[in-house]
């Protein structure tokens, strides 16, 4: 069933909620909704107070280990962990204290996707499919969801559909897909993503980008048939958003649960 996640999102070592789609090189492009005051080891200890697994906490770009490793300190076991991951630290990262890993970019050399290397971060992991996230995040382009990589910046060869995500399955334990054009825009979800998310996938994904309100969690229920969640980020207020009241979403997950 359709449930609450959260996340942390980490650059150059702070809490942040950024606008998706201006995460590139040049700081100068970079749009920021929110910079906590907190650390991320605060936002590990709430979400493991209030029992919210599968959060995941994505390191966009340098300089965000130490902060990531205090995360994963604070909750043992709790957190997913991504951004930078490779078959080298996959492995690595899961011993320092990450439930799973979630990997994107590493599996696209020269943006087209590697079997090798997927396969590579699997033997680096034991071949334990329940420790590995595939982050399928995606730009919309001619009526298409194209793979994102590298901040979201680039484009890889890869489609999101049925195809590719039933490939994908056999290698991981669930999805995670940010669909960066709607990223830290709070203008709402791409529905279409998310109905056709609700039909592709029979492990578990969960939605990022655009979440707005606590009525996108019902509409993702719906839209999906409660097989997808949702990540609801810079409308949160404790990201300093207006849209959304953390304790609203803790409670609705509450209400699912009894649901079920």
């Amino acid at each position: 069933m359709t449930k609450f996640r959260p996340c942390i999102d980490l650059h150059a070592g702070q809490v942040k909620q950024i606008v998706g789609a201006t995460l590139s090189n040049k700081s100068s492009d970079l749009k920021t909704n929110h910079v906590s005051q907190e650390p991320a080891s605060y936002f590990a200890e709430l979400y493991k107070k209030h029992a919210l697994h599968g959060a995941h906490v994505i390191m966009l770009g340098p300089g965000n280990e130490e902060a990531a490793q205090e995360a994963l300190e604070a909750w043992p076991g709790g957190l997913q962990l991504g951004g930078g991951i490779t078959a080298d630290n996959a492995k690595l990262w899961v011993a320092r204290g990450a439930e799973k890993v979630i990997v994107t970019s590493y599996l696209f050399p020269e943006a087209r996707f590697s079997h090798d290397r997927l396969r590579a971060v699997c033997e680096a992991l034991g071949n334990d499919t329940e420790r590995l996230v595939i982050d399928l995040s995606c730009r919309r382009t001619q009526g298409k969801w194209m793979v994102a990589m590298n901040k979201w910046q680039t484009l890889t060869g890869m489609e999101v559909n049925q195809e590719s995500i039933r490939a994908l399955e056999p290698y991981c334990s669930e999805f995670l897909i940010h669909a960066a054009d709607n990223e830290g825009h709070q203008k709402g979800i791409d529905e279409e993503l998310v109905v056709k998310l609700g039909h592709w996938c029979t492990k578990p994904v969960t939605y990022a980008g655009g979440g707005r309100s606590l009525e996108d969690l019902n509409l993702v229920k719906e839209l999906s048939g409660g097989k997808v969640d949702l990540t609801i980020g810079s409308a949160l207020d404790i990201f300093g958003g207006s849209g959304v009241k953390f304790d609203d979403c803790i409670e609705w997950n509450k209400q699912q649960a009894i649901r079920r």
